[in-house]
């Protein structure tokens, strides 16, 4: 059970950054216990791989703080996001067959499915509250939200490793925060076709 809600917290983590959640489990492999991987996620604490993974990183984190060009790499991260996502949810969950976990060791896809699942949602979600963000603050806002996107995904990464149990009320927390930025995406989309229709 707690394996399952390491790797729904760090696949939420992933449909808000998809490199951070895999240099946490990468480098938290490496240099402790707390993260044991099976032999075919051995590469997630490869050296070359969190280099790459660092640098992919590094990237992100410049292009999502400009504004229109963020839009562009959502755009592209709509592949990524979720491959991460099932990649850091099966991952734990093949460290849950190392347990004794009969049920995963007989269904290895439901890692991958639910995964790539909970980080396209979380990815859909920030994908659409980020153009509001910028269109309301002229894309001043970018940057202060991608910087708590990149903050949160960390939080999370970590809160999924160390205290796995908290991360139901992480995913509720969300959820609650998707319920709002919808209602207020269609608030102003109301707004605007109220505004079109008026004459000259």
């Amino acid at each position: 059970m707690l394996a399952a809600l390491t790797g729904l917290g760090l696949s939420t983590a992933a449909g808000l950054n998809a490199y951070i959640p895999l240099l946490v489990v990468g480098l938290l492999a490496n240099v402790t216990d707390q993260v044991r991987l099976p032999q075919e996620f051995a590469w997630l604490a490869n050296g070359w791989v969190l280099a790459i993974v660092g640098v992919l990183l590094l990237a992100e984190v410049v292009l999502d703080k400009v504004p229109v060009v963020d839009s562009v790499n959502d755009m592209i991260q709509t592949v990524v996001r979720p491959a991460s996502g099932g990649v850091v949810f099966s991952a734990t969950e093949a460290a849950a067959r190392l347990d004794g976990s009969t049920w995963m060791s007989e269904h290895p896809w439901a890692g991958w499915v639910l995964g790539i699942g909970v980080a396209l949602a979380v990815h859909v979600m920030k994908t659409t509250a980020r153009p509001v963000v910028n269109a309301s603050t002229a894309g001043v806002g970018a940057p202060v939200v991608s910087t708590v996107e990149d903050a949160g995904s960390l939080g999370i990464s970590l809160v999924a490793v160390f205290l796995p149990v908290l991360i139901l009320v992480v995913v509720a927390g969300l959820a609650l925060l998707a319920w709002w930025l919808l209602r207020r995406v269609r608030r102003r989309r109301r707004m605007r076709g109220r505004g079109g229709a008026r004459p000259g």
